[in-house]
């Protein structure tokens, strides 16, 4: 938390918005953004994922820790940085993509009560949480929320519910070996236990001022936000082109594929294309094989038209961003929501 005594105080300038802002020199520029209802682009909030990603225009900031692979040295040289981890040090020009929407819903931290647990994959399982009588979650679909453990650590989970949805919060959570939240969820929570979560977070939600056809990418268990938009579009009756290609392993790792395959049933404009990288001989998969981002590549000569969506590991949002990039998608039509852990950062010191 800053403190505003002694506080050197900057003028923070979006382009090409013109908004303004005032940050505090000991809080990062999305922290004050946030605070002051600013929509900004972010993920993961620790320099890992690069949703946060914008130009430093003019001004001097202090570049904060982050991971080498989110902001390239090239990048940086080329006037990028990560603005969940940077500070400003004076006054700042920014240019960045803003998001509309998420400015109006509140952040709160509430407590919930596991009212179920069912285990869809030997290493997924879906948790249903109760909120106390009388309460309902304001959020956006895709947006995520972080339960708060009693060390002070958080885990960000992804909302699979749309908001429509929302008698229970669904998270999809995989158990990650020596993970110390996942190996509570599958080896000791008793039934109805109590967590604490912050939320809502994140910018990746279902852009509906765009008329574009979408492609979803989910990877995994990043099949959960997916899920949230996607229901939310039949919801609203968004009627544009949607594809979503989900890639797994094997088999079992297709965890809701019968709910994705009675969607493309039910939906003449939604296609769904599972995509298994490691199938297993009993699988007996006559479908798709390889890494889901090629698969996108193989069925689509040029992405200039469309709108990409993408969840999962961060090597699979990077593979897909690049290369999608050169199949002519915009820069500014690739959402991301990357599973990124926090990782030993580069620490930068204080230059332009």
């Amino acid at each position: 938390m800053h403190n505003e005594s002694n506080q050197a105080e900057f003028q923070i300038t979006l382009k090409p918005s013109g908004n303004t802002f005032k940050a505090f020199g000991d809080e990062t520029i999305l922290e004050a953004a946030l605070r002051q209802g600013i929509g900004m682009p972010y993920g993961c909030r620790n320099g890992a994922c690069g949703s946060c990603k914008g130009t430093l225009v003019s001004g001097e900031l202090d570049y904060g820790a982050y991971q080498e692979r989110t902001l390239k040295p090239e990048e940086k040289a080329a006037g990028k940085a990560l603005f969940c981890v940077g500070k400003a040090c004076s006054d700042l020009t920014l240019d960045i993509k803003e998001i509309g929407g998420t400015g109006d819903i509140q952040i709160r931290t509430l407590p919930c009560r596991v009212e179920k647990k069912e285990l869809l994959a030997p290493d997924v399982a879906v948790l249903s949480l109760k909120l106390p009588a009388q309460e309902r979650l304001q959020f956006l679909a895709g947006q995520y929320i972080d339960i708060l453990l009693k060390d002070g650590k958080r885990r960000s989970y992804s909302m699979a519910n749309a908001p429509h949805d929302d008698a229970y919060v669904q998270l999809h959570v995989r158990h990650v070996p020596d993970g110390f939240f996942s190996d509570f969820v599958f080896n000791e929570m008793r039934d109805r236990a109590i967590l604490r979560f912050e939320g809502p977070h994140g910018t990746f939600f279902l852009r509906e001022d765009s008329d574009k056809p979408i492609i979803f990418m989910a990877g995994g268990t990043g099949f959960a936000p997916i899920k949230a938009v996607v229901e939310h579009a039949f919801f609203s009756h968004v009627d544009r082109e949607m594809v979503l290609y989900w890639g797994c392993r094997s088999l079992q790792d297709l965890y809701m594929g019968q709910l994705a395959a009675q969607w493309a049933h039910e939906h003449p404009h939604f296609t769904f294309i599972p995509v298994l990288s490691d199938p297993k001989p009993e699988d007996n998969w006559q479908g798709r094989t390889g890494l889901v981002h090629q698969a996108i590549l193989d069925d689509f000569e040029s992405l200039a038209g469309y709108q990409v969506y993408a969840c999962g590991a961060p090597i699979m949002i990077e593979s897909g961003q690049a290369a999608f990039a050169e199949r002519g998608l915009p820069e500014d039509e690739f959402f991301a929501d990357s599973f990124a852990y926090a990782a030993p950062p580069v620490t930068s010191p204080t230059t332009l």
